[in-house]
């Protein structure tokens, strides 16, 4: 099945979740196009150029996320939904609120995430409590959305979260390194439930890569997707997972792995890690990042045999 395949699949099943049956139906258009869909919007005069092949009937009836957004923000509410990939150990459905006068669909009210798994209400409730948590301290450096609406809907999480001014521009070296160092600070505070912070023990975001991260005007980064947020651990895991993912652009995970290891020590020297500090918590990190992925059931780079058992004789002595 083709990734255009299985993304269609999952959008028809994320359909009949948040829209239930309805005499009636509006058509919504699968956007850029069928065959490479990511976005399900509110269909407009100008996508009759489109076709009919990108026409997704959706239910329209009185009982919809919609409707229940409207409840939320106080007037109807159109939604604009993320055509995701399925295989994705975090999968939830993810759409974005939109006045319903607005047929631009470019200025969200918010983003909505909703737990529709017991793995997917975890993520979402700790993500709003650590947003909480973070509403309430003094950040200099980075900013996060605000929690607008965190309910329950057919037994479904549903949080809805301030939109964040994205760009596409790369953010600098130093705001990276400065945005890790504050985030790093933040272990005493950690949402309740979290594992104790240990002595010398940092937070860390938990998936600090560069979708998840962008310059603002203001001089700040703008973080968001905090659902992987955690504590206890050394000084530097963001700095490596952002590498990591953006190596893996470029190369596999064999490689990008190697390269991790092999950059740590330029990487974290901005954070005052001695050469040895740094290999080390490179090797820890790449064995939590093994453990997340076995304990999510999920493997995105593949079995930890073919990346993680090769650098295992490097890693041992550094443990």
């Amino acid at each position: 099945m083709s990734d255009a395949e299985t993304r269609l699949r999952y959008l028809h099943e994320v359909i009949g979740l948040l829209y239930p049956p309805s005499a009636t139906t509006t058509e919504r258009t699968v956007l850029p196009h069928r065959l490479v869909p990511r976005r399900l919007v509110p269909r407009t005069r100008w996508h009759a150029v489109l076709g009919r092949g990108g026409r997704v009937p959706v239910p329209d009836g009185p009982d919809t996320i919609e409707t229940y957004l409207g409840e939320v923000f106080g007037h109807p509410i159109r939604a604009v939904l993320r055509v995701r990939p399925a295989r994705r150990a975090n999968r939830k459905p993810i759409l974005s609120a939109h006045a319903s006068t607005d047929r631009t669909t470019r200025e969200p009210l918010g983003f909505v995430k909703i737990g529709d798994s017991e793995r997917a209400r975890a993520l979402i409730r700790h993500e709003s409590a650590t947003l909480r948590m973070l509403a309430d301290r003094p950040l200099k450096t980075i900013a996060v959305p605000v929690v607008l609406h965190h309910g329950l809907w057919h037994g479904m999480d549903v949080l809805v979260l301030s939109p964040l001014p994205v760009t596409s521009a790369a953010a600098p070296p130093a705001l990276l390194a400065a945005a890790v160092a504050e985030i790093a600070s933040l272990g005493d505070d950690a949402p309740p439930g979290g594992a104790p912070l240990p002595p010398g023990g940092h937070a860390w975001h938990g998936d600090f890569a560069p979708w998840n991260v962008s310059p603002a005007t203001d001089g700040r980064l703008l973080v968001w997707d905090w659902e992987r947020f955690g504590t206890g651990v050394p000084l530097g895991f963001d700095a490596l997972h952002h590498f990591l993912h953006r190596t893996l652009r470029r190369m596999g995970p064999v490689n990008a792995t190697r390269a991790c290891l092999a950059r740590a020590v330029p990487l974290l020297a901005p954070f005052g890690l001695s050469a040895a500090e740094a290999r080390r918590t490179a090797a820890c990190y790449l064995i939590t990042l093994a453990d997340r992925h076995d304990r999510d059931g999920h493997e995105p780079l593949g079995p930890a045999s073919t990346w993680l058992n090769p650098l295992v004789d490097y890693l041992e002595p550094l443990l």
